[in-house]
């Protein structure tokens, strides 16, 4: 039996139980959008850009802790998708892109809209540097086996995004039926590696006789779906835990154990405990420059004199950084189910730290007092610290939260509470601007159960507007918060205090600033705007969006003021040699 090659990648997709594509049109792709249309169980998310398709995906891939998959034309649609693309391969985020291309009997006669200027039928390779594989499929018999290999190598070892590239001809083929049977019954998960009994012994026992031990936890304990065993394991030990940007909320912000962000944007507690360490078990952490103050020995991670153990599900990046004394390749939810049964055998009454968990109180305690004037503000533009403190207020506990870049997503890092795991959802590997928006919709249609607010800057909001009208077509009910300082505010006060102008990064001049009302756009998509005009109204106003029910843009002035750093960052001694200036307040 034949069947059409779109119709059999669809029964494919349902069979993989995927519910949402995230895509664009093209005259490529359009036999695929034919196809989706039949589906009972596959609904098609559409967008104005392809990069508001990637983070949407990327987005709901986080939230639903299931792949995300993308449809995309070629050409422009290809290239437009890149950089949301890139985002979720440097977040371990897993992503199907399925794109159109040039029938197969024209590639290299520069048909409509082909990249082929340097080699024939090349557009693919253009995803080469930051997809895990990309596939050109140019016989349809070979669809299924390319899908099958697709999702598989996007799900395992440290998942990321993979490229089905599909030439349209090819859609519209017709293929034998038994080659998807084939892969249709094929399993859809792969046991993991776990970690052997000897090695936990070794780890446990460095951490038990360890003066000062530190668990450091990344992005992959929530990728691994590991919270709770991380939890179970730190507690059982009174092991404190700092986190790095994509770390936060692994475990939650209100334990007792937890230290807090390290790095440029952390605090001073946290990286002062970090650096003098004598053990540090680092978890699903790259070890990146903004969370290890560019590798400064002085600042967070003073590596070999403290000694490290890594474990991690990609070997790259055992190592990559620091020195090891012990490293494991495991998965982190299996590796720490053994940790803590072999932590119960060797400590079965646990261990107490009671001054130490003192000591994270106070530290605690002297954050809170330094931001309490900026938190009760009635100064207007608002101030951030308020902002973020009244949006936690309002918010339930189990809310998701996106960011974009600046001070949304470094204040957040550093101030504000995520108590439940998961539900931080933020562009940490490429810190892509545009991210937070498009997220926060891909986030609200995998868990419309959840409130989900997007804390986003007037620069990020503006890179892709037309989220909106995404939003407004599905009636998701997702809140923006667009903190508007008419800039780029971070980036404005890093050249401020490095070249004493703000040239470029502040918009319009002084005779036409130029401030963008977001809530009037908002309303021009058909979807609820609300203008704050002062410090007062905002909390209020958040309130109403949540009961609302449907997709509301909150538009809140905020003064440009700097995020409080005690770390370090390279480009600092860039710019500014032998000084101490970082980032000065621009109004």
């Amino acid at each position: 039996m034949k069947d059409l090659v779109s119709n059999q990648i669809v029964r494919y997709l349902e069979a993989r139980d995927v519910e949402h594509v995230f895509g664009l049109c093209g005259h490529t792709n359009i036999a695929l959008l034919a196809a989706l249309e039949k589906s009972e169980r596959i609904s098609f998310v559409n967008v104005r850009h392809e990069q508001i398709a990637a983070h949407a995906a990327d987005g709901y891939a986080r939230a639903a802790r299931r792949t995300g998959v993308v449809l995309s034309h070629l050409g422009p649609g290809l290239t437009n998708a890149t950089t949301g693309v890139a985002n979720a391969a440097l977040d371990s985020i897993p992503m199907v892109v399925i794109a159109g291309d040039v029938p197969t009997h024209y590639f290299g006669k520069h048909p409509h809209q082909e990249i082929n200027l340097h080699a024939d039928a090349a557009q693919y390779e253009i995803y080469r540097p930051f997809v895990k594989r990309a596939w050109r499929v140019d016989q349809p018999h070979l669809i299924a086996e390319v899908l099958d290999k697709a999702f598989a190598l996007a799900e395992s070892g440290r998942p990321g995004p993979v490229l089905v590239d599909v030439p349209m001809d090819v859609f519209s083929a017709e293929v034998d039926v038994a080659l998807f049977d084939k892969v249709v019954g094929n399993t859809r998960s792969l046991v993991r590696p776990s970690l052997d009994e000897a090695a936990a012994e070794r780890i446990v026992q460095n951490l038990l006789d360890a003066e000062r031990p530190v668990l450091y936890v990344g992005g992959g304990i929530v990728a691994a779906d590991a919270a709770s065993e991380l939890a179970e394991f730190a507690e059982l030990l009174s092991l404190p835990v700092a986190h790095s940007l994509m770390g936060k909320g692994a475990l939650p912000d209100d334990s007792a154990l937890v230290l807090g962000m390290t790095g440029f944007w952390g605090t001073a507690f946290t990286n002062e405990t970090t650096r003098t360490a004598d053990w540090i078990l680092a978890l699903g952490t790259r070890f990146a420059e903004a969370d290890s103050s560019s590798w400064y020995a002085e600042y967070t991670f003073d590596i070999p004199a403290t000694r490290l153990m890594q474990i991690d599900i990609d070997p790259a990046e055992l190592g990559r950084n620091y020195p090891l004394e012990i490293g494991a390749l495991a998965d982190l939810k299996s590796a720490l189910t053994v940790l803590v049964r072999v932590a119960r055998r060797l400590a079965p009454d646990g261990v107490r730290r009671d001054e130490l968990l003192a000591r994270i109180a106070a530290s605690r305690a002297t954050v809170k007092l330094e931001n309490a004037e900026a938190q009760v503000s009635d100064a207007w533009p608002m101030r951030p610290e308020r902002i973020l403190s009244e949006t936690r207020e309002v918010l339930p506990s189990d809310a998701i939260i996106t960011t974009d870049v600046g001070w949304n997503k470094n204040g957040v890092g550093q101030q504000f509470d995520i108590l439940t795991p998961g539900t931080f959802l933020t562009p940490g590997g490429f810190a892509t601007m545009g991210f937070g928006a498009p997220a926060a919709v891909g986030a609200k249609i995998a868990r419309p159960d959840r409130v989900v607010v997007s804390l986003v800057g007037d620069g990020g909001f503006g890179q892709n507007p037309a989220v909106l009208a995404t939003a407004r077509e599905q009636d998701v009910s997702v809140v923006w918060v667009v903190m508007n300082n008419n800039a780029f505010g971070t980036i404005a006060g890093l050249e401020k205090a490095a070249f004493d102008t703000t040239y470029g990064t502040v918009f319009g001049t002084a005779d036409d600033p130029m401030y963008t009302d977001f809530a009037a756009i908002a309303e021009a998509y058909g979807v609820t705007g609300i203008k704050v005009d002062s410090a007062a109204e905002f909390k209020p106003a958040l309130e109403r969006a949540i009961a609302l029910g449907g997709p509301v843009v909150i538009d809140v002035s905020m003064v440009n003021v700097p995020t409080p750093t005690t770390g370090h960052w390279n480009i600092l001694d860039i710019y500014t040699p032998g000084e101490t200036v970082e980032h000065v307040a621009t109004d």
